[in-house]
C-alpha cells in the first residue's frame, strides 16, 4: 500500500486554480479558509511544491482496513462484447461503506480531531460521501451532522440508516435546521433538493458552531490529493502485472474519483510519452463540462464558498432528480477542470437508462453490482472496447462504488419505469445568465 498521496500541482503547479475572494477579486490564501477547515487541509489545499506528501500513520492503519484496493480483469465482459480489449477495473466498493469517499473522510477526520474539533458537517447527495464521514466520525469519537439532499433522503433509506447506525445526525436538505434551508422551502416548499443547497446548509451550520468544521467528499485540492492513494496503488498493480493503460475513465461529479485515479498517471503522459487516453464521464443531466462553461463560480447556492474556476453550469442551476445522485452537481473540482480545459482529458456524457444497462450487464457478468455513478464509467469502457473491438487496447477504469444501497433504482429500471434524464437547457441558460451578470455586477468580467 502507497504511503504517501500526489500532489499534481506541486509537480504541474499550472494545473493550480486558487479561489478568489468575491468582495476583493484578490486570491484566497491558506489563512482565508481557518474559518471552515483545521490549518493542515487548508495548508494541502493550496500546496504547489510538494509533490509527494507522506499520509500519518494513524490514517495507514485505518486504510489497512480495506485497501489496497483490488484490480480486476472483466474477462466476461470482454467475451460479451467480442472485443479485443483487456478491460480492468480497481474495485473502490470494497470500502466498509463501499465507497472512494472514504479515503478522504477518514483523513479529514484524523486532521480535524487532532485540530480540536468536536464535530463534523458535510452534505451528501447519495449518501456516499455521508456514510464516509459517518464512519470515520465514529472512527474519531467525533458528533457528524449530515445535510442529505432530500430525492436522495427519500429513495435510499438504507443510507440514511446506515448514517445514522454509526450515530450520525441526518438531515433532509432543505431543511429547518438553517436559515438558508428554511427560506429555501417558504421559496418553494416542493424543492426536492440539490447538492449545492446541501452544500450550503452544511457550510452555514458549521461556520455558527465553533466547535464544528466543515468537511466534503470531493471537489476540493485537499479531497482530490486524498483520492490519488487509488492512482498510487493502480500504477504499482499495473507494474507488477507488467500492462501499460491505453485509457484511464472514471465519472464525475465533484471530480474525486477522477482526480484519484487519473493524476498520479499524467506524468506518464507528459514526461514518459505513453499514449494514456484520459476519459471523464458525466450525466447528461448535470453536463457541466459538455454544456457548461470553465469560469469562476460558487461551490454552493447560497454563495457561502469563495468563487472557484472551473466548469460550471451556475451556482443556481438545479439537476433534474436522478439516481446517480453523486453526480448531480452543478461543478468540478478546480484542479480536474484544469486538467481537462489543458486538453489532457475528454470527456462523454449519458443519459441514465443507458447508464443502468450498462450496470445491470456489468453485473451479470461480473457479479458485482455497480453504484448508478459507477455504471457511466462502465457505459464509457464498454463503449471504448467497442470502438477498438479488433485492436490490443488496455482499458481501465474507476468502480467507484457498490449499488447495494441503490436497488430502488434498479428496481425501477428492471420495471421499466425509469424515465431517461435529460438536463433542461432552458435551465442551463438561464442559471449562466445569471453567473454572468453577477460577475459583472462584482466587476470580475466585462
Amino acid at each position: 500500500m502507497p504511503t504517501h498521496w500526489y500532489n499534481i500541482a506541486g509537480e504541474y503547479p499550472e494545473l493550480y486554480l486558487p479561489p478568489i475572494d468575491p468582495r476583493t477579486g484578490d486570491p484566497l490564501s491558506s489563512k482565508d479558509m481557518l474559518h471552515l477547515f483545521p490549518e493542515i487541509l487548508a495548508l494541502q489545499d493550496v500546496n504547489t511544491h510538494d509533490v509527494e506528501i507522506k499520509i500519518p500513520v494513524d490514517i495507514l492503519e485505518k486504510y489497512i482496513t480495506w485497501r489496497p484496493t483490488p484490480l480486476i480483469r472483466a474477462k466476461n465482459l470482454e467475451q460479451s462484447l467480442g472485443t479485443k480489449c483487456k478491460i480492468f477495473y480497481k474495485y473502490e466498493g470494497v470500502s466498509p461503506i463501499g465507497s472512494h469517499k472514504v479515503n478522504t473522510a477518514i483523513a479529514q477526520a484524523f486532521y480535524c480531531k487532532k485540530a480540536g474539533y468536536k464535530e463534523l458537517v458535510t452534505e451528501t447527495g447519495a449518501g456516499q460521501v455521508g456514510s464516509a464521514f459517518s464512519m470515520a466520525s465514529a472512527f474519531y469519537d467525533l458528533i457528524c451532522h449530515v445535510f442529505m439532499v432530500k430525492t436522495s433522503y427519500e429513495s435510499k433509506p438504507g443510507r440514511r440508516i446506515l448514517m445514522q447506525t454509526f450515530g450520525s445526525n441526518v438531515y433532509s436538505s432543505p431543511s429547518n435546521i438553517t436559515e438558508y434551508g428554511r427560506s429555501v422551502l417558504e421559496n418553494n416548499p416542493d424543492f426536492t433538493g440539490s447538492l449545492g443547497t446541501a452544500i450550503a446548509e452544511a457550510i452555514e451550520y458549521a461556520t455558527n458552531n465553533p466547535n464544528a468544521a466543515y468537511v466534503m467528499g470531493s471537489a476540493f485540492n485537499f479531497v482530490c490529493l486524498h483520492n490519488t492513494i487509488i492512482g498510487n496503488e493502480l500504477k504499482q498493480q499495473l507494474k507488477n502485472c507488467d500492462i501499460v493503460p491505453d485509457y484511464i475513465i472514471s465519472c464525475i461529479g465533484g471530480g474525486s474519483g477522477f482526480a484519484g485515479i487519473s493524476f498520479p498517471f499524467l506524468r506518464e503522459k507528459l514526461e514518459n510519452k505513453k499514449e494514456i487516453n484520459f476519459i471523464a464521464v458525466e450525466s447528461n443531466a448535470a453536463p457541466k463540462v459538455s454544456q457548461g462553461i470553465f469560469e469562476y463560480d460558487y461551490g454552493d447556492s447560497a454563495k457561502f464558498t469563495p468563487l472557484i474556476k472551473m466548469y460550471t453550469l451556475g451556482h443556481t442551476y438545479v439537476p433534474k432528480a436522478m439516481h446517480a445522485g453523486g453526480l448531480r452537481y452543478h461543478g468540478l473540482s478546480p484542479l480536474v477542470s484544469n486538467f481537462i480545459q489543458k486538453g489532457y482529458a475528454s470527456i462523454r456524457a449519458y443519459e441514465q437508462l443507458e447508464t443502468f444497462q450498462a450496470g445491470q450487464l456489468f453485473a451479470k457478468l461480473e457479479g458485482y453490482l455497480p453504484a448508478p455513478e459507477s455504471c457511466h464509467s462502465i457505459k464509457a469502457a464498454i463503449d471504448v472496447a467497442l470502438e477498438h473491438r479488433n485492436e490490443e487496447k488496455n482499458i481501465v477504469f474507476c468502480l467507484t462504488g457498490h449499488g447495494f444501497f441503490d436497488l430502488a433504482g434498479y428496481e425501477s429500471f428492471n420495471q421499466g419505469t425509469m424515465s431517461s434524464s435529460a438536463f433542461g437547457e432552458d435551465g442551463i441558460k438561464e442559471s449562466l445568465e445569471n453567473l454572468n451578470n453577477h460577475l459583472v455586477n462584482l466587476n470580475l468580467k466585462k
